[in-house]
């Protein structure tokens, strides 16, 4: 085998080894999470919970409606 071969292969070995560090980084950093995003998704939670209860009783008939404001 020529000495082209060795340096092919060497250089291949090398790129991979390089990628797959970045891969274990990567995946290191996303297992990190960020506590603002933490509490920006809390709140997003949130409000979504809000916007179905407003749907509920938007969609509701009066009659039932009435009934569960009397019943609070």
């Amino acid at each position: 085998m020529n000495t082209m071969f060795y340096v092919v292969c060497i250089v291949a070995v090398v790129f991979a080894a390089d990628s797959y560090q970045k891969y274990l980084k990567m995946k290191h950093e996303k297992q990190k999470r960020d506590p603002e995003l933490e509490e920006s998704l809390k709140k997003i939670e949130m409000l979504e919970e809000r916007i179905r209860v407003l749907e509920r009783i938007v969609t509701e008939s009066k009659h039932d409606l009435g009934r569960e404001i009397d019943n609070l």
